[in-house]
């Protein structure tokens, strides 16, 4: 199946299931012209966020308003976490979008729990929290307005210019050092990042995105993430340096890694747009993760391990002194956090 404007081109087996409908490459079937149409499905969990103890990751909760991404990166690790929902990694992850309405509400009655106490979340972790849909349903937007009246810290990463639209939000966020907001750029090049990226947002828009905020006071930085060795490693240096001249104040770099299903996907996904280049890119990728696609240690698993990973990590820290980039998220105040009830005033 070739579905176009989508990362993936089929749904791998997902790895849970007993059954699974492969198609016979020898039957003749007429193939469908109609583009395959994104549904979205209402997801009923009462808790929302997700509490993170893993060492390299610096944030302590994932608030994520959705499941899949319609975004359709190729390359993307959360394709997998699909799979626990009964569906695949591939053209599920971006067609069947699970949406958390409640997710504002339930942010809310989190916050005024005895018990709880602030930590850094992450805005998303494992979808685009500005996906198309987020346009229309705005639980993003209300996520956000739940945290600014909190004051409680938080950090955007996206890939979609719609964040400049809850300026207002980000804006109050900021006045008490509760915000850092990421855009990630893959590569400059608009060609790629179609065929790469097909619905996320421009390298420039994401950019001029970033001058945006940057001139709002609201802390900006770039992701350069993931790069993929021999398609877009060579572009590091010149996104950095993109990114100074947008306002970002801080930089952040990951190797790409492929768990299960997500290594058929961009693998089909090469064999369609880059054939030529398939052996070397997926030998590279090997090379960075101790011969596997992927590594489920600490750290290694984000940078890398060997000779070539260390000359990454150099690259960049070089880049990130030249352009002026701090490395990594700044540091973000708890201090101004509020314990509050809808409607209400300060708990204590």
């Amino acid at each position: 199946m070739n579905a176009k404007g989508r990362g993936a081109d089929e749904n791998p087996k997902n790895r849970f299931e007993a059954f699974h409908v492969e198609v016979d490459e020898d039957a003749w079937v007429e193939e469908d012209p109609r583009p395959l149409k994104t549904t979205f499905l209402r997801d009923a969990s009462q808790s929302i966020l997700s509490a993170n103890d893993s060492e390299d990751l610096s944030f302590a909760y994932g608030l994520n308003p959705y499941r899949g991404c319609e975004h359709g990166c190729a390359y993307c690790y959360a394709r997998t976490y699909h799979e626990y929902l009964g569906y695949s990694a591939g053209l599920d992850f971006e067609s069947k979008i699970i949406i958390k309405p409640d997710a504002p509400d339930l942010l809310e009655k989190t916050f005024a729990k005895p018990g709880y106490r602030p930590g850094l979340i992450s805005l998303s972790g494992v979808t685009d929290c500005y996906q198309p849909i987020e346009r229309k349903l705005g639980i993003t937007r209300r996520c956000l307005e739940v945290l600014a009246r909190h004051r409680h810290p938080v950090v955007v990463i996206t890939k979609n210019a719609l964040v400049s639209r809850d300026i207002d939000h980000l804006s109050e966020l900021a006045r008490h050092q509760a915000v850092a907001v990421y855009l990630s750029i893959t590569t400059l090049d608009p060609a790629l990042s179609r065929i790469l990226e097909p619905r996320a947002s421009s390298p420039r828009a994401r950019l001029e995105t970033m001058r945006l905020l940057a001139d709002h006071g609201i802390p900006t930085g770039v992701s350069a993430a993931p790069m993929i060795p021999g398609l877009n490693d060579s572009e590091l240096p010149a996104i950095l340096e993109a990114a100074a001249a947008h306002g970002a104040s801080f930089a952040a770099y990951s190797i790409v890694r492929l768990p299960g299903a997500v290594a058929e996907v961009f693998d089909g996904w090469l064999k369609r747009h880059k054939p030529q280049a398939r052996e070397k890119i997926m030998g590279r990728i090997r090379a960075m993760h101790d011969g596997a696609l992927n590594s489920q240690v600490a750290v290694a698993r984000m940078r890398g391990t060997g000779a070539a990973a260390g000359q990454w990590k150099a690259l960049f820290q070089a880049c990130c002194r030249r352009n002026g980039l701090s490395q990594g998220t700044p540091k973000m105040s708890m201090e101004s956090f509020r314990k509050l009830l809808p409607g209400q005033g300060e708990l204590f």
